[in-house]
Order: structure tokens, then C-alpha cells, then sequence
């Protein structure tokens, strides 16, 4: 059994995850997480607010999952959120087209590769639909779409789509955001919620869904004042695969402190740089084996439209690598596209030391001219001429001055325009602000989780399997179980969990079967601790704590055990202290 298929199985058995709608066939690429999966997901989100949001002092906003077109007009996803899509002509099904060539093939990245490149694969390999066997050379590749279309309202509804990325959702709301920062740079927002793609061929699991959870930070900085507190992260070292080591035939990954990583130019953003080396800790925390795990720069070809900078944080998962993690150099695209669209105020006021005295060109148009001759056009003829004055002085030095609107160029006297030189004194001015964005798939980072956890071994002469969680982000904190249904343990151990639930553990209570298969089904689930209430608790009011990984055991005071159990989730003593 493959690894894939070993985490499928038990994900299934125990109720992390499962594909949703089975009742009614199911669908591809949509997947309820059950009671456990619930549970870890939420802690690994609880755990990336933590560390992204409380430590780092950023706030966090919950926006709406539909947004209407203009938005992504505004954003590109209209125009280049797109896959490659290949339609089988016999059998009629649709398959991303980089992946068949990257499963045939030895190529790793073959959605960097353009269209007629891809084409141009199929026919040097021969490749076939896997679902027929009919063979795909010849067939035309296509971009598709990712983004899910709907209707806002009744009628003639406005269009809309479900958000492809939670990030939009933060950038439309920046000008009432920054009132909330006091217009101060640098400052973070953060958001953790659902995001949409209509996927081509959803496949492995968690791995490629059209329904995800992201947990997106949108860092906005000044930059030419902001920068990072390097020092925090300076002797962290980093896993990483570097666009020149991606090229080179013995590349691999190499491991730098973020310092040299910097000095050496391998991330050409410090700010990237301070979130790779803070997110490094952040994933060993909750459970992700740095054994198998990369931090990949993205080439050219398969940068994201909006990114001048990009690394991927990789785990592998059955011998392949999967991104979990995207680090993006947004720069100002974002906020200066949806400043274009909407016409509102996506800048900030950076003032200056000390005013300054400046020379500032402007026009006063003599509309009474101007709108007689040009009616709808002379509006946008004065704010032709405005741009004009403010970039090129010299072409109001003669007569007449030259503008082009609408690909019409339009000459108007010197005098219409009004032309002025005027001293200043400014205090400041209107800057757009770049954007530092790390964006976690939530889903995948679970998924990795699980099968990074998955251990088996032999336990009195018996073969075990177990989850070794982290204890912060394991679904259940301990299992509590009475030795037998009887004879007043089941009561004490009621009450046991209740106090423990009281404390704020997440507690199951067990009964069924003998105290071994009790503890079995807690291993499996990654239980962390097990409180065994016996007859000697009746005794002396002590109970029994297991280690799920060593299964060592001690006894611990009832009235002590939240604190114990406390202190040994945080990690400040362990079972052998007791």
C-alpha cells in the first residue's frame, strides 16, 4: 500500500477526512473533514494565528466568499487564472494537460511551459488519454478558467465568482483597512477562509480540491523605509531549491542561514527572507518532518501574474514534492490595479522629514472651449493634458500641445490648456504600498501533517499504528477510560473527563473493549496521553497517564492532573518527571 493510499484508508476509518456527497455519487475534489479532521484542522489554524496574527501583531478579517466581476477584472484572475486543459476527442474527458506530460515524462514544471511547447510534447511522446487509451497528439491545448461563475441577485443579476483566493477579499477593503492602522505602514491583515477553483481534474485526496481553506497574511510595507527585524531570524537554516539549482544538472537543495541566503542574493526579498525563516519553526512545530521538506523558488514560466518574487514551501508526500505554502513578492500591482478600477484611494501619506519646496505643473483647461468642440471627450482631454503637464513640460513650450485619447490624438492651443509652473511647500506625499504575502494551504498542510505523523511499531508483541501529533495540534488531548464499566470506576471517570473538559482539554471518553484496544484506537487518532481510572484510583485517588509515542506510564494525583497534563503538553516536563 502506498503512502497516499495508507493515509487515504485511515483518514476514512477514523473520521479525518472523506470525499463529500457519497450518498449521492460524490463528487470529484470536495471533501468533508469528520470529527477528527475537524478538530486538527482547526488546531493547526489556531496554531498559524499564534505565530501570524497574535506574535507578529497583525489583525485578522473575515470577508465574503462571493465578489462580484469587477474585482477580478481589477485583480487579472479574469484574464490570466488559468490551466492547461486537453479534451480527449473520443472519449470526451477533460485532463490538465501539464500533468499528463509531467506523469509521462521527466519534466517537473511543465505548466512554466508555453501552450505550443506543451502540444508539441503529445506529439514527440505520444501521449494518450488515461482514461481510453485514445492517443492526445494532435489535440489542441487550451487555457481554462479556474474561477467559479454565479449570479448576485435575481433577473438581470450582476455577475460574480466564488473567490479563487481569500487575498481579495483583504485588498478591495484596503482604503477603510489603512484608516484602521491610522494610515501607518507597516501593517498586516490576515484572513483565514474558504477560496474556490474549478479544478480540471481534481486527484489525490487533499491534494488538488476545487474547495480549500487558505490561511492568507497580505504584509503591507513602504518600500523604501520597511524593513524586517532580520536578527530574529538571522541563524535559521533553510531547505532550499533554488531557481539556479532547479536548472543545473546536479542541483538540490542547500542549506543557508537566512543571513547568508540574503548576502548571497538566493531570496532577493528580506522580507520573504524573515518569513521563510520564521515559518520554518512555525512547521516543525506542528508536526511537519524537516526530513522532508523544501523551500523551492518558483522559475520564471510559473510565477504567479502578480509575483516579482516567489519560493514554494515543499513536504514530500509518497515521493513527490507538494506545495503547501506560496511566499509572494506581491510588489503594488494589487492595490494599484484596484485603485485604477474603482477610483478610490488605495494609497497611504508617507510624510517627509522636513516639508519640501517644490516646482508643481499643472493645466486649468478652459472647458467654455473645449466642450463645445469635443462634447463627451473633454473631460478626459483635461486629464490627458493634466498627465502630460505633470511628465512632459517641455510639449507645452509651443502653440499648441498634442494628447491622445482613445487612440486619437488631439491637438489643443497652448493658451485652451492654461499651462503652470507654480512653487509648492509639501509635507508629504501618496505612495502605494507593496505587498508581502505568505500564503498557507490549510488542507494540505493537514494532509501532510497526518502522513508525516504516521508511525508503526510493535507493542507487546502486537503491530501498532499510531499518529505521532504534536500535542498542541492533536485532535483529542487525552482519552480518559475506566479499567471496567463497574463498580463505581465508570462514575469516577465521568468525572474525570468533566473536569478535564472544564480545564479546556479535549477529552474521549472510552469504555469499549479491553484497556489495550482502548488505547489502540487512541493511537491511531494520535492521542497524545490516555488516563486510566482503576481501582487503586478509588484507593488513593491517583490515576494512570500513558505516552502515546513510548507508551511509558506513571501514576499522577487526580487533583493534579490538569496541571500535569498541561505542563506536559507544553512541553516543561515529561512523563519520566513524574
Amino acid at each position: 500500500m502506498s503512502e497516499l493510499e495508507r493515509v487515504g484508508e485511515l483518514a476514512r476509518r477514523r473520521g479525518f477526512f472523506f470525499p463529500a456527497n457519497g450518498a449521492y455519487g460524490g463528487v470529484a475534489g470536495f471533501y468533508t473533514y469528520g470529527p477528527q479532521g475537524a478538530a486538527l484542522k482547526r488546531n493547526i489554524e489556531d496554531a498559524w494565528r499564534d505565530r501570524y496574527v497574535t506574535q507578529e501583531g497583525h489583525m485578522e478579517v473575515s470577508a465574503p466568499d462571493v465578489m462580484p466581476e469587477p474585482v477580478f477584472e481589477a485583480s487579472g484572475h479574469l484574464e490570466g487564472f488559468d490551466d492547461m486543459i486537453i479534451e480527449c476527442p473520443a472519449c470526451e474527458t477533460s485532463h490538465r494537460a501539464d500533468h499528463l506530460v509531467e506523469d509521462a515524462t521527466d519534466i517537473e514544471d511543465a505548466e512554466a511551459l508555453p501552450l505550443e511547447e506543451v502540444e508539441a510534447l503529445f506529439e514527440a511522446h505520444d501521449l494518450e488519454c488515461p482514461t481510453c487509451g485514445e492517443s492526445l497528439a494532435g489535440v489542441p491545448v487550451e487555457d481554462f478558467n479556474l474561477m467559479f461563475a454565479t449570479d448576485i441577485g435575481p433577473g438581470s443579476a450582476q455577475p460574480g465568482y466564488l473567490r479563487p483566493e481569500t487575498a481579495q477579499g483583504i485588498f478591495v477593503e484596503f482604503p477603510r483597512l489603512k484608516e484602521y492602522a491610522r494610515g501607518q505602514l507597516p501593517f498586516g491583515v490576515a484572513q483565514v477562509g474558504n477560496a474556490y477553483r474549478n479544478e480540471i481534474s481534481p486527484r489525490r485526496q487533499l491534494l488538488r480540491v476545487r474547495e480549500f481553506t487558505q490561511a492568507e497574511l497580505e504584509h503591507f510595507i513602504d518600500p523604501e523605509r520597511d524593513e524586517p527585524d532580520l536578527s530574529r531570524v538571522a541563524d535559521v537554516e533553510l531547505p532550499l531549491y533554488s531557481a539556479e539549482n532547479q536548472h543545473a544538472e546536479d542541483g538540490g537543495i542547500e542549506y543557508v542561514t537566512v543571513k547568508e541566503a540574503v548576502e548571497e542574493g538566493i531570496v532577493g526579498s528580506d522580507w520573504i527572507a524573515y518569513y521563510l525563516g520564521i515559518s520554518l519553526d512555525w512547521y516543525e512545530r506542528i508536526g511537519v518532518d524537516m526530513d522532508r521538506f523544501r523551500f523551492r523558488q518558483h522559475l520564471a514560466g510559473e510565477r504567479a501574474h502578480y509575483a516579482a518574487d516567489c519560493w514554494d514551501a515543499e513536504s514530500e508526500i509518497g515521493g513527490d514534492w507538494i506545495e503547501i505554502t506560496g511566499f509572494a513578492y506581491r510588489s503594488d500591482y494589487d492595490l494599484s490595479k484596484h485603485g485604477e478600477y474603482s477610483g478610490d484611494d488605495f494609497t497611504v501619506f508617507r510624510a517627509y522629514d522636513e516639508p519640501k519646496t517644490v516646482e508643481r505643473a499643472s493645466v486649468d483647461p478652459d472647458m467654455s472651449t473645449l466642450g463645445p468642440e469635443y462634447g463627451g471627450k473633454a473631460a478626459d482631454i483635461a486629464e490627458a493634458l493634466q498627465t502630460l503637464a505633470e511628465t512632459d513640460r517641455e510639449a507645452f513650450e509651443g502653440d499648441t500641445v498634442t494628447v491622445e485619447v482613445d487612440g486619437e490624438e488631439i491637438e489643443v492651443a497652448t493658451a485652451v490648456a492654461n499651462f503652470s509652473v507654480e512653487e509648492v511647500t509639501e509635507s508629504g506625499e501618496h505612495i502605494t504600498p507593496h505587498v508581502v504575502e505568505p500564503s498557507f494551504g490549510i488542507g494540505r498542510i493537514l494532509y501532510t501533517v497526518v502522513a508525516h505523523a504516521y508511525r508503526t511499531d510493535e507493542v507487546d508483541g502486537e503491530a501498532r499504528d499510531y499518529l505521532s501529533f504534536p500535542a498542541e495540534v492533536a485532535p483529542t488531548t487525552v482519552g480518559v477510560f475506566p479499567l471496567m464499566g463497574k463498580d463505581g470506576l465508570d462514575d469516577r471517570a465521568h468525572e474525570i473527563a468533566a473536569t478535564l473538559r472544564s480545564a479546556g482539554f479535549d477529552v474521549a471518553y472510552d469504555e469499549s473493549g479491553n484497556i489495550g484496544r482502548r488505547y489502540r484506537r487512541q493511537d491511531e487518532i494520535g492521542t497524545p496521553y490516555c488516563v486510566t481510572v482503576d481501582y487503586e484510583s478509588l484507593e488513593d485517588d491517583t490515576v494512570t497517564v500513558r505516552e502515546r509515542d513510548s507508551t511509558e506510564q506513571a501514576r499522577v494525583a487526580i487533583d493534579e492532573l490538569p496541571a500535569t497534563l498541561t505542563a506536559l503538553r507544553m512541553g516543561s516536563k515529561s512523563l519520566s518527571d513524574l
